[in-house]
């Protein structure tokens, strides 16, 4: 009798010495997290469609900023799209879809991940000019030289990630160590190339790159809010970024800093179990909430965003001549 409730726990009960066991799933907090994720997955899914359609659709909103915050939507969208739906699969049933799946499934998650990073570095980098050389914004920061480090940041991302794998890809059936798991386990090397490059330089670059923002954002707004004569004002003008630039980096520092409050504990995780297995998942998840949290960022302080979601949800984008509206 205890042999068969045994192999009735396991994935595969003809496979006994080398089948996982059935992951726990059936007690009511379970069940509640499991819908929890799946009301996640739905809104990030919808949500960033939203934003990828407002931005793509309405040329007012073609520009460099928003173009960044095309991308990000973009690897939203996917963590949605594919990652969610994946990471709800294995925490309530055996994988059954192969070792090759396996590994698609998991280069998909690492990409996302590392193309979402980039893409935080680049939005750093964006403000950092905008605020600490305004003058020069312009001339420095164009729709044909983002759009060009966008294509870059996810070719590096799919070209680490598959570094990164490389042992896996070669030798798909490493994903598991037994029948109904999907796991990946990342060699020594491996992980310090990850170490550095996905964690510790873009935390460095962004920490670095947003405290010279807030530096500067605030004595300008302190410069703004003195009582200066006309004069000095139109003297020192030109040195300052303005008032709605100031104001961008403020929403963007809240995009980054809840990126950063969702990022470093999944690394943080994963680097101390060295392995993106059951002892990570509930940092993976948090991380992977950052991408329904994103949109709601732009909802809360993007009033264009707010007025091109009316738009499309009343379908007003369908009409003739829409995409040339004022938007902001």
């Amino acid at each position: 009798m205890m042999e068969t409730e045994d192999q009735s726990e396991l994935c595969f009960p003809q496979l006994i010495n080398i089948s996982c066991r059935k992951p726990s799933s059936h007690r009511p907090e379970d069940v509640l997290l499991t819908v929890l994720l799946y009301i996640i997955c739905i809104f990030t899914v919808v949500l960033n469609l939203l934003v990828i359609i407002s931005i793509s659709h309405f040329r007012q909103l073609h520009t460099p900023t928003n173009l960044l915050l095309l991308s990000l939507a973009v690897s939203d969208f996917l963590v949605g799209l594919l990652v969610w739906p994946g990471e709800i699969y294995l925490r309530t049933s055996c994988w059954t879809l192969g070792d090759v799946l396996c590994l698609s499934y998991n280069y998909v998650s690492f990409t996302v991940t590392c193309a979402s990073v980039g893409n935080m570095v680049l939005i750093s980098a964006d403000r950092y000019v905008a605020i600490c050389d305004p003058l020069h914004y312009n001339t420095k920061v164009t729709v044909k030289r983002i759009q060009l480090c966008v294509c870059l940041c996810w070719f590096f991302a799919l070209l680490l990630c598959s570094i990164i794998l490389k042992d896996q890809l070669a030798h798909p059936e490493k994903c598991s160590s037994c029948y109904g798991e999907c796991v990946v386990t990342v060699d020594f090397e491996e992980g310090i190339l990850d170490l550095v490059v996905v964690f510790i330089l873009p935390l460095s670059i962004i920490i670095t790159l947003y405290m010279r923002v807030f530096v500067v954002a605030v004595s300008q707004a302190r410069a703004m809010r003195s009582h200066v004569t006309s004069v000095k004002l139109q003297h020192s003008v030109t040195g300052r970024a303005k008032k709605s630039e100031l104001k961008a980096a403020r929403t963007l520092g809240v995009l980054v800093l809840v990126f950063l409050m969702c990022f470093c504990p999944f690394y943080i995780v994963s680097l101390a179990s060295s392995t993106f297995s059951s002892s990570a998942k509930y940092s993976q998840y948090l991380f992977d909430v950052n991408s329904f949290l994103n949109p709601l960022i732009y909802a809360l302080f993007y009033p264009w965003f707010r007025k091109a979601v009316r738009h499309a949800v009343t379908l007003h984008i369908l009409q003739p001549g829409s995409c040339g509206e004022n938007i902001l």
